[in-house]
């Protein structure tokens, strides 16, 4: 099964990083990519109450969007497809992971200084997180041309069951050079047991096998920096 990731799209510099972000990401795990576009973010459908011809006037007015995310997704170094909604809601998103599979959900992180960007980007992540949908956040600052090397998996004592959808990732964790690093964070005091447990829930949990051990670091919530 090919590896698909779902990154929100646009036309602004948080949103171009994310996209080549997913599309350096997607082609060294030889995935595809599907760009998504969407107005606004809610837990409730605004159409629900009889507004469905707004929708498909505003639908309409997103054509041009549409063609010019197509152009450019034609550059990408990996296959891409183009999906435009106009809210982003529980039920889009489960549609979207029924339909494509993402091993993840790609966006910008929010920019405190485009409060609208921002606002828009913090609903869509209370959305995927409240479905318990696998998130990636680009930062302002990613380092351009480099996929990930430095993947941090944060566990604490207690076991865990993957869902299928996240045996996507082990091409990435097995990419050349990649330090993988298990965090245990504990509150207030030195949890050595934890730290402990938490490695073998990660190693239990298959997430690692075939893979050198991953290195093991505690933190405290006070100083988890």
């Amino acid at each position: 099964m090919v590896l698909s990731l779902i990154v929100f799209a646009g036309f602004y510099p948080p949103a171009r990083r994310a996209i080549t972000y997913a599309d350096q990401l997607a082609q060294a795990l030889e995935g595809r990519l599907v760009l998504l576009h969407v107005n606004r973010a809610s837990q409730f459908d605004p159409y629900a109450l009889g507004g469905r011809s707004y929708q498909q006037g505003e639908l309409a007015r997103q054509t041009d969007t549409a063609a010019i995310l197509a152009r450019q997704a034609e550059d990408l170094h990996t296959p891409a497809t183009v999906e435009v909604a106009t809210d982003l809601l529980p039920a889009v998103a489960q549609e979207l992971a029924q339909r494509h599979a993402p091993a993840l959900f790609v966006l910008s992180q929010p920019d405190e200084n485009s409060p609208a960007a921002a606002n828009l980007l913090t609903a869509c992540m209370e959305i995927l997180r409240t479905g318990s949908y696998p998130l990636l956040v680009v930062p302002p600052t990613d380092a351009a041309g480099h996929v990930p090397r430095r993947i941090l998996i944060a566990a604490d004592r207690e076991s865990f069951t993957l869902a299928p959808e996240a045996e996507a990732l082990r091409p990435l964790l097995a990419l050349p050079g990649t330090e993988l690093i298990v965090a245990h964070v504990s509150s207030g005091v030195e949890d050595n047991e934890g730290c402990a447990l938490a490695l073998r829930a990660v190693q239990a949990s298959s997430l690692v096998q075939g893979l050198p051990a991953p290195e093991l670091r505690g933190y405290q919530h006070e100083r988890h920096a």
